[in-house]
């Protein structure tokens, strides 16, 4: 998959260091993957919530961190939206990030 972009993982793990191996685990993993749908990326993360209108809820770490994506399947292409702790991902409304 082409990933779009990382910088916001990185600005986040500058500030939470102890999310930064995690978040690049996932990252990686995510570059190796060829998603058709969403059942392929329960494949590949079995905890991955469909959250509506393109968008897609990573748990990171044991739900420590979570990350939320828009993904257009047809074009390879992950938007990352939203990157943070739990607690943050509470106060927005993914499926408008």
């Amino acid at each position: 998959m082409v990933i779009i972009t990382k910088t916001k993982i990185i600005n986040f793990y500058e500030t939470d260091s102890k999310a930064k191996e995690p978040l690049l685990r996932w990252y990686n993993e995510v570059l190796l993957s060829d998603w058709q749908d969403f059942h392929n990326i329960k494949q590949t993360f079995n905890s991955v919530d469909s959250v509506g209108n393109e968008r897609f809820v990573f748990n990171i770490a044991g739900n420590k961190y979570r990350i939320v994506a828009m993904i257009h399947f047809s074009k390879r292409t992950l938007y990352i939206r939203f990157v943070g702790t739990h607690k943050e991902y509470d106060k927005i409304d993914c499926k408008i990030i």
